[in-house]
């Protein structure tokens, strides 16, 4: 009997054992579902600190570099290119002789006019001598027809001839200084045969060969470029949505592909009036000179432009995904329609509220806010800011190192310490696409809530980086 009682204990054992196994099973997962699952309708708060850089609102464009200054030098006779003094990349002064046409013909031309003008001086010489001739004649008739030695018609016969004899000279006269034209002429073009360089700069192009036939009958042709690359014009096409933002003297930067990030600063020289159409864009050209010591900018490079609408320095920033603009007096600040074409890039009353978030009849309202950073009055009541708050933010702008956009009020939500979620009334100056620049209502280091996604839903990345054109996150 002893045996069978051990035998049926040994046969309840292997029961006990999948009862405690099935039981520890439960305990887990009711652990598993406690801390690690997650309801399908709760909303996941991303958070961005508020960080301390600088901010830039930029106008982008692309362009060329040109020489500021050059001279397309042409030939100005026909003939066959004889001898090329200098090649691509030389460097030449004002006045350095830099090719030569064959001469031969202007050569000829000015032997044969200069001895035609020798030829017509001789001939003065002649006419000069019959012209003093008829002279001493009409004065002999003069004497004996005083006496009664001679007829009136010998008188007047000595002074037809020597009427004649004057206006023979004057004529040749005229001749000589049509040939001495003509000479001229023809020196000139003989020195057109040698091609002198017009300013100071380097050769950049040699469209011509040496042995070739030119022709300037038809068109002066060009046989090479000379450009003084010292200074370098960039020349930017600008889209009509972008132009109006543009102003004189602004400053502006630019990159090429070559450089490995290295910028060249500048300031806006001048916008041409008349655009440039092509494929139905209007395109405008905005162009501002660069100094080249250094060589490195080279013509027809393609350059990536900036220009800085407005900047500040050492500000700080927070995502544009975190600022809500407040709307107008009147208007609802949330769930209601967009006001005077402003777009809030925050997140919307429709979207589900955190289950930790305040409600905002909880949130104080005297214009201080919770951390006990104040915020204005004027912009807790929903007024317009006053004109010594206005000049305060401007003052406070200009401290900062920023320029252009105009301090606008905003709201952004911020978690604090307890990871509650509160509404604070902000002051934002500078923005771009990608950060804003906070004026006033937040601190360095406080959280924001900059969007809100469900577990399942699938992240998109954002299309730009934290930052703007070789600008980093901190």
């Amino acid at each position: 009997m002893q045996t069978l009682g051990n035998s049926n204990s040994f046969f309840r054992r292997p029961a006990g054992v999948a009862t405690l196994a099935i039981a520890a099973l439960v305990v887990i997962w009711l652990i598993w579902k406690l801390l690690f699952a997650t309801d399908e309708n709760e909303v996941v708060l991303t958070t961005e600190s508020v960080v301390r850089g600088d901010i830039e609102n930029l106008v982008t464009a692309t362009g060329t570099l040109q020489p500021q200054d050059y001279v397309d030098v042409g030939a100005q006779v026909s003939g066959q290119l004889e001898k090329l003094h200098v090649e691509v990349g030389s460097e030449v002064k004002a006045g350095d002789l830099l090719a030569e046409i064959d001469a031969t013909v202007y050569a000829a031309k000015v032997d044969a006019t200069r001895a035609q003008l020798q030829n017509q001086k001789a001939q003065l010489l002649d006419r000069e001598a019959q012209l003093k001739l008829a002279e001493i004649n009409y004065k002999r008739e003069q004497n004996l027809f005083a006496e009664d030695a001679t007829t009136s018609e010998s008188l007047e016969t000595a002074d037809a001839n020597l009427k004649s004899s004057r206006a023979q000279l004057k004529s040749l006269q005229a001749q000589i200084e049509q040939i001495e034209s003509t000479l001229r002429v023809e020196a000139a073009n003989l020195n057109y045969a040698k091609i002198y360089a017009p300013i100071d700069g380097t050769v950049v192009s040699i469209t011509s060969r040496q042995g070739q036939t030119l022709n300037t009958n038809q068109q002066a042709p060009t046989v090479m470029r000379v450009a003084d690359l010292s200074t370098m014009t960039v020349q930017t096409q600008v889209s009509e949505a972008d132009i109006g933002k543009l102003r004189k003297d602004m400053s502006v930067y630019f990159t090429t592909l070559g450089s490995q990030g290295r910028r060249w600063y500048s300031k806006l020289d001048r916008i041409w009036p008349t655009p440039e159409i092509l494929n139905n864009v209007v395109l405008y050209n905005a162009l501002f000179d660069v100094p080249n010591e250094s060589r490195l900018l080279m013509t027809q490079m393609s350059t990536q432009v900036f220009f800085v609408e407005s900047q500040a320095k050492d500000a700080l920033l927070v995502p544009m995904s975190a600022v809500s603009f407040a709307p107008p007096r009147g208007m609802r600040p949330q769930g209601g329609p967009q006001v005077d074409g402003e777009k809030s890039t925050s997140l919307q009353s429709d979207k589900p509220a955190a289950a930790n978030e305040k409600p905002v009849a909880d949130r104080p309202q005297n214009g201080t806010a919770p951390d006990g950073a104040r915020t204005r009055p004027e912009m807790a009541n929903g007024n317009r800011p006053s004109g010594e708050w206005r000049q305060r933010r401007e003052n406070n702008m200009q401290g900062q190192g920023a320029t252009g956009n105009q301090p606008r009020p905003a709201i952004v939500k911020v978690m604090n310490e307890k990871g509650d979620i509160e509404e604070r009334k902000v002051v934002v100056g500078v923005t771009n696409r990608v950060q804003a620049q906070i004026l006033e209502g937040l601190k360095e280091g406080e959280k924001v809530v900059s969007g809100s996604s469900k577990p399942n839903q699938v992240k998109v990345a954002p299309a730009g980086g934290f930052g703007g054109p070789g600008m980093g996150r901190r």
